[in-house]
């Protein structure tokens, strides 16, 4: 039973024992015609109890006898009021109905487990790691209900109206159910907590998720909204003002003011995510924050912990990258490039990248490349440098056309992190959860091209 209807049980109880009390007045006044219609409410609050009960938990369920018991109850009181309601007959009645409702009240307090339901709003399928781990824990838990509904999002237009609608819900893994976003009806099911990774609402340049998603609109329909960042940062220095700086931008959002709770990475995260919220909305509100931030930790670690090499599946025409002719397999370097270098780079950066290429062809033989962009590089250099796009869409091409290396658009890229040995690539958030593998990182500079 969910929380909300179990209050409902509860509250029925409650209203039943207010009745008995009444019923006892109008018997002991010998109002006989009121204690009857009482006697009636009594029996209608009974039965609406029943199929609540009924409906939630089976009709085997233990407060049903009880139930049909008072309710037998009900009817040989009334009986005996038909006869004459006097003080005698209203203080046996009282009792007995006093007796048998404790029953029921204690049946229902105890007997009656709450189930929560929770449900998961992802939106980009590669970046499900952000709540993977959490959803877990809810699938796990005997008196949870767990709900995986991939939302869509747009690209935006420059002048910021909506483009292209993309739905994911089919690149998510095997094990994880999902369901269609527009079968579930949050007004009539309002779950107990909805996650949620995307901060945004309307206040992205380059994409959007469904206006029905903002969290501005989730909140409305659930009794804790959570908030958990799609990526994992360098860990700040929360006493340093130029480390506050460069996380305002991500901490300022829609999500973390309408969220009820905030999941960082760490504790250093959190304070400095309580700093810079109390500088914005004011000092009175640093309670607010220091109850609302909570420094966790990211799924993203867990699921990178967590990734065993027997757990991904390696495609046929990665192996041909991948191996040797003699059976035995190169040492894979993971490239990653990021939407900032790109945009603060322009055409230097994609020098850059074609320099790279160069030397993994050049080393085809004992290395192999695996190039691993970030998800929206497309619709943010689409919308925002058109031209910049096409050069890049170009250069792609040809990168694909060589063969020499991996190119790996997939949703799983803890893949990409499990089955290669190194990194290079820009400074992102991929940084930090390669870090934690303990294998090397190398951080490429756009400017230097030998």
């Amino acid at each position: 039973m969910r929380k909300a209807q179990k209050e409902q049980a509860e509250g029925l109880v409650s209203l039943l024992a207010q009745a008995h009390e009444e019923i006892r007045k109008a018997a002991t006044a010998g109002n006989t015609d009121l204690a009857l219609g009482l006697l009636a409410q009594c029996q209608d609050g009974d039965i609406s109890l029943g199929d609540l009960i009924e409906k939630t938990e089976g009709e085997g369920f233990s407060t049903i006898s009880l139930l049909e018991a008072y309710c037998e109850l009900l009817y040989q009181i009334h009986e005996s009021f038909l006869q004459e309601a006097n003080e005698s007959k209203a203080g046996k009645a009282y009792k007995n109905l006093r007796k048998m409702l404790i029953r029921i009240e204690n049946s229902v307090r105890s007997d009656i487990r709450v189930r929560r339901e929770a449900v998961f709003l992802p939106y980009k399928a590669s970046m499900w790691d952000s709540l993977e781990s959490i959803w877990k824990a809810a699938d796990e838990d005997p008196d949870c209900d767990a709900y995986v509904i991939p939302i869509p999002y747009y690209d935006k237009n420059p002048d910021g109206s909506f483009r292209e609608l993309h739905y994911e819900g089919g690149e998510y893994p095997k094990h994880v159910p999902v369901v269609w976003y527009q079968d579930y009806d949050f007004e009539a099911r309002r779950p107990d907590m909805v996650f949620i990774h995307n901060p945004y609402d309307d206040c992205n340049f380059v994409t959007s998720v469904h206006p029905s998603f903002y969290s501005s609109v989730l909140k409305q329909y659930t009794e804790r909204l959570v908030y958990v960042p799609y990526y994992v940062l360098g860990e700040p220095d929360p006493d340093r003002e130029e480390s506050l700086e460069k996380l305002e931008h991500f901490v300022t959002v829609p999500g973390v003011y309408n969220a009820d709770r905030v999941i960082v990475q760490s504790e250093a995260m959190r304070r400095a995510y309580i700093k810079i919220l109390t500088r914005a909305a004011g000092i009175e509100t640093k309670s607010t924050w220091k109850e609302k931030i909570l420094g966790l930790g990211s799924p993203k670690f867990d699921k990178v912990a967590g990734t065993a090499s027997s757990d991904v599946e390696i495609p046929e025409s990665w192996r041909r990258v991948i191996e040797k002719a003699d059976g035995s397999r190169k040492k894979i370097v993971f490239y990653n490039t990021s939407v900032v270098a790109l945009l603060e780079h322009n055409e230097k950066m994609l020098e850059k990248m074609r320099h790279v290429f160069e030397v993994f062809r050049e080393n085809q033989e004992e290395v192999a490349l695996l190039w691993r962009p970030h998800p929206l590089v497309k619709a943010t250099i689409e919308s925002m440098r058109p031209a910049l796009w096409k050069a890049y869409e170009k250069q792609l091409a040809w990168y694909q056309a060589q063969g020499f290396g991996i190119y790996d658009d997939t949703a799983d890229l803890n893949r990409a992190i499990e089955i290669s040995d190194a990194y290079y690539g820009d400074a992102s958030s991929v940084v930090k959860l390669y870090q934690s593998t303990g294998k090397p990182v190398m951080i490429q500079d756009a400017e230097i091209v030998e």
